[in-house]
């Protein structure tokens, strides 16, 4: 297999100094980079919704005069943490086999280990079965109404690297991905669902739309070259106006989640917060500069921690 576009053994999308490159040998780099260990943002959205749901569930516990579930709710958050970033790198490495030759056709993923030839097919199928053994194992700690729905997420994960081949909106089934977690984390305390998860999934599931459509604007030029659609190239100059309808009804159904849960008046605060740093990202974004369309994608992170914050401080305030 040709070498393409290596970069000293780094990917041109990530940082050159993260840790990956100061702790771990050479020879384990490409595996982290298929990963995205040395990219964080994307294990982090991923956990989010988990921990919202997790939280908002310990939040309904107490309100409805159950006993605190302290302990429990710390090590489901530990458990969510590990599972996140299992998955999310099993994730990427079969995205990354789907999208192996759309990868070398594009500058900014032409140095990632498939496309450069540093890592085979087999290598990371490999990879992936390890990282899923790993995200088995945290799952299998649930009930086993969590184990199921675990599993049932994994069939709209394998669609979801094909959508932007069949539809202008491949961020869709990328929010219905990432946003499973809101309700794990509900399932994984209440052994069931309620209508607050339901809703709660469906908020994080717009939530994901905004900030990936934000980030797919920093490869619409070659994704137009070479026929993959997004929601960026759909919205085109009238991103703004989507991300306004986007965030806004992502606060407003997550608002009506936590009523719905009886969570605590923190929560709401966490989200006049994240409500505040939507208005800053639609107000400053410049969906021609592909720097900062990345930067804002990043800070979506800090929209997720002020969020769940919100939840957890309420949970404890809550609690006798």
């Amino acid at each position: 297999m040709q070498n393409t576009g290596d970069i000293n053994g780094r990917v041109a999308d990530a940082p050159s100094g993260n840790w990956v490159y100061r702790i771990l040998p050479p020879a384990f780099w490409p595996y982290a980079q298929l990963a995205r260990w040395d990219r964080p943002i994307g294990w982090q959205l991923l956990m989010w919704p988990c921990l919202w749901s997790a939280a908002l569930a310990a939040n309904a516990a107490v309100a409805a005069g159950q006993a605190p579930p302290g302990f429990l709710l710390i090590y489901h958050l530990v458990l969510y943490f590990i599972g996140a970033v299992a998955m999310r790198g099993a994730g990427c490495t079969y995205n990354d086999l789907v999208d192996h030759e759309i990868d070398m056709e594009v500058a900014r993923t032409r140095s990632r280990p498939l496309p450069s030839g540093r890592v085979t097919r087999w290598q990371a199928k490999v990879f992936i079965a390890l990282q899923a053994l790993v995200g088995l194992l945290v799952l299998l700690q649930f009930n086993w109404f969590a184990v199921v729905l675990g599993v049932l997420s994994l069939a709209v994960v394998a669609l979801y690297p094909f959508a932007k081949r069949f539809t202008d909106w491949p961020q869709f089934f990328l929010g219905l991905a990432f946003s499973w977690g809101a309700l794990m984390g509900w399932a994984g305390l209440f052994g069931s669902l309620s209508l607050a998860p339901i809703v709660l999934y469906a908020a994080a599931i717009l939530w994901t739309i905004g900030y990936d459509t934000i980030y797919a604007h920093q490869d619409k030029e070659d994704d137009e070259l070479i026929g993959v659609r997004s929601t960026a190239r759909l919205f085109g100059d009238n991103t703004r106006l989507w991300l306004i309808g986007l965030y806004g009804a992502s606060l407003v159904l997550m608002l009506l989640s936590f009523a719905l849960a009886g969570a605590g008046w923190l929560s709401y605060f966490g989200l006049l917060v994240a409500g505040g740093m939507f208005a800053f990202q639609i107000a400053v974004l410049d969906i021609n500069d592909a720097q900062q369309c990345l930067a804002l994608f990043k800070s979506n992170s800090k929209v997720g921690l002020i969020i769940f914050a919100g939840l957890f401080l309420s949970f404890l305030f809550l609690a006798p």
